[in-house]
């Protein structure tokens, strides 16, 4: 099965690891463009490159998918299906079609609470005693697809979104 990864946070890292220790074969790691960071703005690429890089998968950084040569390049790649974990950006129908058994979002809340962007702090700031993992398949809306699969954990009272994040990219690689 030809696996195309999409992720660019620490948080979707341990997934891209799980995969290829588990010998998926996946083609290309799509991540966000290097960004200015530090003092010095110098570009500094995203956790998800960084590994990919090392474990010498190739790496694609579109500034976005909605013009058609990004999605051709991505079609030419033949992706049975598409794993999601923190891309950043909106898939566009275009994309959504492209692999036989679609898009596969990986998301760090138990859905449908907290979608958008940042659910681990959502959790936190309402107070929620559990959160977790679902595995959605992938629809034109914000994290509306059918949930495929979730678990969920504890919030501690002394979980900063920082050490939630941790935990849930983990308990994600996992599921």
């Amino acid at each position: 099965m030809r696996i195309v990864f999409m992720g660019t946070p620490e948080f979707a890292a341990p997934t891209l690891s799980h995969l290829v220790l588990n010998d998926y074969q996946v083609v290309a790691v799509y991540t966000r463009p290097d960004r200015p960071a530090g003092r010095g703005r110098g570009l500094a690429s995203s956790p998800v490159k960084r590994l990919a890089t090392a474990l010498a998968l190739p790496v694609v950084q579109p500034v976005s998918l909605k013009k058609a040569d990004d999605v051709a390049e991505l079609a030419g790649l033949k992706p049975d299906v598409i794993i999601v974990a923190a891309f950043g950006q909106i898939l566009p129908e275009s994309v959504l079609e492209l692999p036989k058994y679609g898009c596969i979002n990986v998301h760090p809340s138990l859905l449908p609470r907290h979608r958008g962007a940042a659910p681990v702090a959502a959790s936190i700031l309402a107070g929620d005693s559990f959160t977790g993992v679902s595995i959605m398949l992938m629809d034109e809306g914000l994290d509306t697809g059918p949930v495929l699969a979730q678990t969920q954990i504890p919030v501690m009272d002394n979980d900063t979104t920082g050490s939630l994040t941790l935990k849930l990219s983990l308990i994600a690689a996992h599921l």
